[in-house]
C-alpha cells in the first residue's frame, strides 16, 4: 500500500492560531459539503438503478409469486424518495473526499511518524463501511421476513417508499457507520486519549455497550440483526486492542534502541 507523506502540506500546528484552525474546519467542511453535492447529482441520474437495487431485499423476503411493490399515499413522495436517495448516496460516493479531508484537519495534532498514514486511514475507512454496509444488504431480506410474520398472517403489509427506504438506508449507514469502530479507537489510542491497557480492561463492559448500542441503532431491532452487528463489532474491538498492543511494543523497541 502506498503511503502518502502529507508533512509538506500540513500547517504548523505550534503556529496556529484559533482563528486559523476554525478557518481550516471551515475550509475542510466547504470541500466535503461540495464533493458530497457532486455525489447527489450523479446518484440522483442514477436513481432508477439505485431503486431497483434496494428494492431487491425486500423482493428477495416475499414468497414466490407475490407482487413486489411500493405504495405511494402522498404526491409528494416520489420527489422526497429521490431527494433521499440522491442525498445519502451522495454521501457515500463522497466518502474517500470526507476521510480525506477529515485526515488532514486530524493529523496537525499527531507526531511525525503518525502522519504517513494517510492512505491507510482513508481506504481502511472506505473498506470497512462497504463491508458494514454490505452486511447489512445482506441480512435485510432476514429482518423484512421477521419483521413481516412476527405481526401474524392477518397483518398485511402495504409498505410506502419513503417508510421502506428509509428503513433500509437507516440499516446500511447504521452498519457502515458502526463499522468504523475500530478506527476511531485506533486514533484515540494513536493521540494518547485512551490507553491500550484501558481498553483491555474494559473488554466486559464493551461487550454489553455494544448489544446495547446495536439494539438502539438498528430500526428492525430483530434478534438476527442483532447479532449481526454486535459480533463483528466485538471482533472489531478485539482488533483495535492488537493495533494498540504492537504499537506500543514498537514504541518499547524505539526507546530501546535510542538508549
Amino acid at each position: 500500500m502506498t503511503v502518502v507523506d502529507v508533512d509538506a502540506e500540513l500547517p504548523d500546528e505550534g503556529r496556529m492560531t484559533l482563528i486559523e484552525h476554525l478557518t481550516e474546519l471551515r475550509t475542510r467542511l466547504i470541500r466535503s459539503f461540495a464533493a458530497i453535492a457532486v455525489g447527489a447529482v450523479v446518484c440522483w441520474i442514477a436513481y432508477p438503478w439505485i431503486l431497483q437495487v434496494l428494492l431487491d431485499p425486500y423482493c428477495a423476503s416475499l414468497a414466490d409469486g407475490s407482487e413486489c411493490s411500493l405504495f405511494v399515499r402522498n404526491p409528494l413522495e416520489p420527489f422526497n424518495v429521490r431527494m433521499t436517495v440522491a442525498g445519502y448516496g451522495g454521501l457515500a460516493l463522497a466518502l474517500p473526499v470526507v476521510l480525506w479531508q477529515t485526515w488532514r484537519f486530524i493529523a496537525p495534532g499527531l507526531y511525525r511518524h503518525e502522519r504517513r498514514y494517510a492512505s491507510t486511514f482513508i481506504v481502511s475507512g472506505i473498506v470497512l463501511f462497504a463491508l458494514g454496509g454490505g452486511l447489512a444488504y445482506w441480512s435485510l431480506p432476514r429482518a423484512l421476513s421477521f419483521l413481516r410474520e412476527i405481526g401474524g398472517s392477518n397483518l398485511v403489509p402495504l409498505f410506502s417508499p419513503q417508510e421502506y427506504l428509509g428503513f433500509i438506508i437507516k440499516m446500511i449507514v447504521a452498519f457502515g457507520i458502526s463499522f468504523e469502530f475500530p478506527i476511531v479507537l485506533v486514533f484515540l489510542q494513536m493521540m494518547g486519549v485512551v490507553a491500550n491497557e484501558t481498553l483491555r480492561r474494559g473488554r466486559q463492559y464493551t461487550m454489553v455497550g455494544i448489544v446495547v448500542f446495536a439494539a438502539v441503532v438498528t430500526p428492525s431491532g430483530d434478534p438476527f440483526t442483532l447479532m449481526m452487528l454486535s459480533v463483528p463489532m466485538y471482533l472489531l474491538y478485539e482488533i483495535a486492542i492488537l493495533y494498540g498492543r504492537l504499537r506500543e511494543r514498537r514504541a518499547r523497541r524505539r526507546e530501546a534502541a535510542a538508549s
